[in-house]
């Protein structure tokens, strides 16, 4: 019962979170079942035949990769397995030029900003400019009221979940909380907001009333 209460309340949430993306200039849209938003993802990517990944559970989550792949596209995903360490970093580097770049979002504000905190910057200056065309997709659950609780939303809970997922030596990852840390593996470096669309790079963004990611 409490989920139906969640759905709702993400529903209303997502109403006022897409107008704003709107106002902002981002191509926006709200799907209550990832099974829906995939058949407008798959329909933006169809025309491009080279696209990046930007490291985004959310992205794996939906298999997006696997798909673009069956459909006989060129995929450049970091984070497949068998890679090594040159060509994951020739990967990162050729997301900058792909047809086509997918990635999620740490936090997205009702106001209508994307707020991103990366640790390499390969997700961050795609989805800023390079390629052609830029999806965003992210679950409901990554959506917060305001700029200041989007990066709070990042600091207390999508950076330890993600650094705990990744395996990193951190101190959120062991204990869940941020310490401003200066380890060697810290994955928080470089923070971007994005607070209307790039003037020449088309964004989309999918909202999905699912919980997604970190």
């Amino acid at each position: 019962m409490a989920n139906n209460y969640r759905s709702w309340l993400w529903e209303q949430l997502a109403d006022k979170c897409v107008t704003n993306l709107k106002k902002n200039q981002f191509d926006a849209h709200f799907f209550q079942k990832s099974e829906e938003a995939l058949k407008l993802i798959m329909n933006m990517a169809s025309t491009y035949e080279t696209f990046g990944f930007g490291g985004s559970d959310t992205t794996h989550t939906l298999k997006l990769p696997d798909e673009l792949k069956n459909m006989g596209k060129t995929v450049y995903d970091h984070n497949q397995e068998g890679l090594s360490p040159e060509d994951s970093y020739d990967y990162r580097r050729k997301q900058f030029s792909c047809d086509c770049f997918f990635c999620s979002a740490n936090a997205i504000s009702l106001t209508g900003e994307i707020v991103n905190v990366d640790g390499v910057g390969n997700r961050t200056n795609a989805m800023s400019f390079g390629p052609k065309k830029v999806i965003i997709v992210a679950g409901m659950n990554k959506v917060a009221h305001d700029l200041d609780s989007a990066l709070k939303r990042i600091k207390e809970v999508a950076a330890p979940m993600r650094a705990k997922s990744l395996g990193m030596d951190t101190p959120c990852a062991k204990n869940g909380i941020c310490n401003d840390c200066s380890v060697p593996m810290r994955i928080c470096r470089i923070t971007t907001i994005l607070h209307r669309k790039p003037m020449l790079t088309d964004v989309s963004v999918v909202l999905i009333n699912e919980e997604l990611g970190y």
